[in-house]
């Protein structure tokens, strides 16, 4: 029997994840609220799950139904991106200094929540079955801050500590936790209008970040790996 992936948040980086999924044979799902997002799934060939990746009562019913329709989980993949919150002032939260405590919440607590969220109910999903993959997905932020965007950097790197902390605590159980770091703006349809004038080759690759996290969804339990982060040949990498 073909092993099946969940991706939350499927509809750029999480459409190509699935697609990466489909062609080496696995089954796939993906979680999403809007009903466009839904449909593209399902012409993607995969299982349309319509839940609040956020919400844990919302996404616990989402992972059950995919294991009874698709017969099990085997690995989750967490691509939901960060929203701009409503009304929070600039891009990142802006200066600490000058922040208030709604821009705070929105992108720094927000964002830890819902990686929350996705490790309990990942796990415990995989419980149920025979073990398998936890891969999260985020951002240059999880390695170092960057003036004005303090607040976006707490929420990633508050990700970045639940997935080390769930990582150890799971290894045993036959969990692999892993955290994909991409270090750089992915070109996407959701990208485009403020990186036309950035060089393709700063910009990261949907299709080869999906084969990022399929290589790490795939390892075996003699070489794990738990942090691996990827940064175009465009764009500057900082140790």
């Amino acid at each position: 029997m073909a092993n099946t992936v969940v991706v939350l948040g499927a509809r750029n980086l999480g459409g190509a994840i699935i697609d990466e999924f489909l062609e080496l044979g696995w089954k796939a799902a993906g979680v999403a609220r809007s009903a466009e997002t839904l449909e593209r799934v399902r012409e993607r060939g995969a299982l349309a799950l319509e839940a609040d990746a956020a919400n844990m009562d919302s996404l616990t019913t989402a992972l059950e139904t995919a294991a009874t329709e698709l017969g099990s989980v085997d690995a989750v993949v967490n691509a939901v991106s960060a929203a701009r919150p409503a009304g929070a002032g600039p891009f990142g939260g802006g200066p600490v200094a000058s922040a208030d405590l709604p821009a705070f919440r929105g992108w720094a607590v927000a964002v830890a929540e819902q990686a929350f969220v996705f490790l309990s109910a990942g796990a415990a999903a995989l419980r149920n079955g025979d073990g398998g993959a936890l891969i999260q997905i985020t951002g240059g932020s999880s390695r170092r801050a960057m003036p004005g965007r303090g607040l976006w950097a707490a929420g990633a790197f508050a990700t970045r500590a639940l997935v080390q902390a769930a990582a150890q605590e799971l290894r045993e159980e036959g969990i692999h936790v892993a955290l994909l770091a991409v270090d750089a703006t992915i070109e996407s349809h959701k990208t485009a209008e403020f990186t036309r004038d950035t060089p393709r080759s700063a910009l990261g690759d949907m299709s080869q970040i999906a084969t990022a996290v399929s290589f790490l969804a795939r390892q075996e339990s003699r070489a794990l790996t738990h942090e691996l982060v990827v940064t175009p040949a465009g764009e500057r990498w900082v140790p």
